[in-house]
């Protein structure tokens, strides 16, 4: 079973938020690539906070859903 979690994700390196983030420190998130198990997701406010671990197939179809206009503003 993959885990879901990560309890703290301080412990994990390499995180990145996307390029259309700015560095205004506003909301955004943080994901973790090459990562065994899935794709790990933080908050960026929180770095010492869990992350959420999502398969990765699953986290490409959302990706791909966001790029695509499925979820529109």
């Amino acid at each position: 079973m993959n885990e879901p979690t990560i309890p703290n994700a301080s412990a994990l390196h390499g995180w990145r938020k996307s390029t259309y983030s700015g560095n205004e420190g506003g909301s955004c998130i943080e994901v973790l690539d090459g990562y065994p198990t899935g794709v790990p997701v933080r908050d960026s406010k929180v770095p010492q906070g869990p992350a959420l671990v999502f398969p990765s197939t699953i986290w490409t179809s959302f990706v791909a859903a966001i790029q695509n206009g499925s979820f529109p503003a």
